[in-house]
């Protein structure tokens, strides 16, 4: 039975994003984020939401820019710490042992042990309420070289990246078992 229930916040999953700023002293910071995603093909444009009692809000707002670090869940205590404290306290960099290193494109760190960062530019932010969604135009990636697959993009099975499950469930997931090929195994109902 379908039950009809009120407007909620849960997307299944949520990818866990680990945005890195600058603050205006320059000092690296980062951020846990499960609210975002890929904004546009042309151009490439992810986007993250932010509330403005953040650090990372304020950093963004005025470097212009951020990175979107996507862990292995091999660092998931790493990860989470980065969303439990504020950077305005804490060191985010000195207490998980992380490595900061300067993005060659964007004025934001990447995480040097996570296997890729997206390097993005703010484009365009829309305050939505009790979130702004930060748009970045994706200017390049730096990724392991061992987590590539033959077409130099990220293979999901060597990243492992880790998903957050909602809410509802405040846990964090490891990716699964293949289903299918995309935009193939569909095909099979064409054939029916």
């Amino acid at each position: 039975m379908k039950l009809t229930l009120p407007a909620q916040t849960i997307l299944l999953p949520s990818p866990v994003l680990i945005i890195g700023t600058y603050c205006s002293d320059g000092k690296p910071n980062i951020m846990n984020a499960a609210w975002g995603g890929i904004a546009s093909s042309k151009p490439p444009c992810i986007s993250v939401s932010l509330r403005e009692a953040t650090l990372s809000y304020h950093n963004i707002k005025q470097t212009g820019a951020f990175t979107v670090n996507i862990p292995s869940e091999k660092y998931l205590r790493e990860s989470d710490f980065a969303g439990l404290v504020s950077g305005r306290d804490y060191d985010k960099f000195k207490e998980t042992r992380l490595t900061p290193e300067k993005s060659k494109l964007v004025n934001a760190p990447f995480i040097k042990e996570f296997p890729y960062a997206l390097e993005c530019k703010l484009i365009k932010q829309v305050d939505i309420g009790s979130h702004t969604m930060f748009i970045g135009e994706i200017l390049g990636m730096i990724a392991d070289s061992e987590v590539l697959n033959s077409n130099q993009i990220p293979d999901i099975e060597k990243v492992r990246p880790m998903l957050f499950g909602s809410f509802g469930s405040m846990a964090y997931y490891n990716v699964g078992n293949k289903l299918g090929d995309a935009f193939s195994i569909g095909k099979e109902l064409l054939q029916k």
